[in-house]
């Protein structure tokens, strides 16, 4: 298996890069430097067409949207556990969230940060209002869930949810009420900003916020 992903340090790719460094399996990074276009540049557009981020170049072929291929990757390495098997008990929670998390939170997100440029700038402060409304429905949804104590979203154990999940968390360090100010949440954040996996995955990226180590910007 070969694996080459096509990233931007904190973009859509993070939950993808942080997987591939968890499962410690053999890939390539390649920056794709989104402040200066790259994310337009013919070669890359080939790659994919709608010029975001991540591209995984699987075995020869790249795959694009981040929980297609977080699902992907759990699937070819079942040996890993980063998803409930099929036919487990956990498996249905795990697709519910899954779809959650990539059809309700992240367009939410997007709507926040490109109300702007992605529709009417004269509707923006509307369209960012309903995006922050959705946002902090979700963190709602997923503070609750948490409350029970569990470390993680599905079952006992690490999952692709949990790597979207932060990811889309960290997206919200800026906002008005960001996500690590529910109780649970913040418990379940900061947990999980301590796995070695995740310290390596903000070296690696050269990420310097949001980390255990500098709550005032947390």
């Amino acid at each position: 298996m070969s694996y080459v992903l096509y990233y931007s340090p904190g973009a859509a790719s993070m939950a993808v890069h942080w997987m591939l460094i968890e499962m410690r399996v053999p890939f390539e990074a390649r920056l794709v430097d989104i402040d200066a276009g790259q994310q337009h540049d013919p070669d890359y557009l080939r790659l994919n067409p709608s010029g975001r981020v991540p591209t995984l170049v699987v075995d020869g072929s790249p795959r694009h949207e981040s929980a297609a291929l977080l699902m992907l990757l759990a699937e070819r390495h079942p040996d890993a556990a980063l998803a409930p098997a099929p036919g487990s008990t956990d498996r249905a929670a795990w697709l519910e969230l899954m779809i959650y998390l990539a059809n309700t939170l992240l367009p939410a997100m997007r709507d926040w940060f490109y109300a702007d440029s992605d529709g009417d700038p004269a509707g923006a402060d509307a369209v960012r209002a309903l995006a922050q409304r959705r946002i902090e429905q979700a963190c709602d949804r997923l503070d609750a869930r948490l409350a029970d104590d569990r470390r993680y979203l599905v079952g006992g154990t690490l999952s692709t949810a949990d790597f979207l999940a932060i990811m889309l968390m960290r997206w919200t360090r800026n906002m008005p009420r960001p996500a690590i100010g529910w109780p649970h949440l913040g418990r379940y954040i900061r947990a999980l900003r301590a796995l070695p996996s995740f310290i390596e995955l903000n070296t690696r990226e050269q990420l310097t916020e949001w980390r255990n180590d500098d709550d005032r910007r947390a």
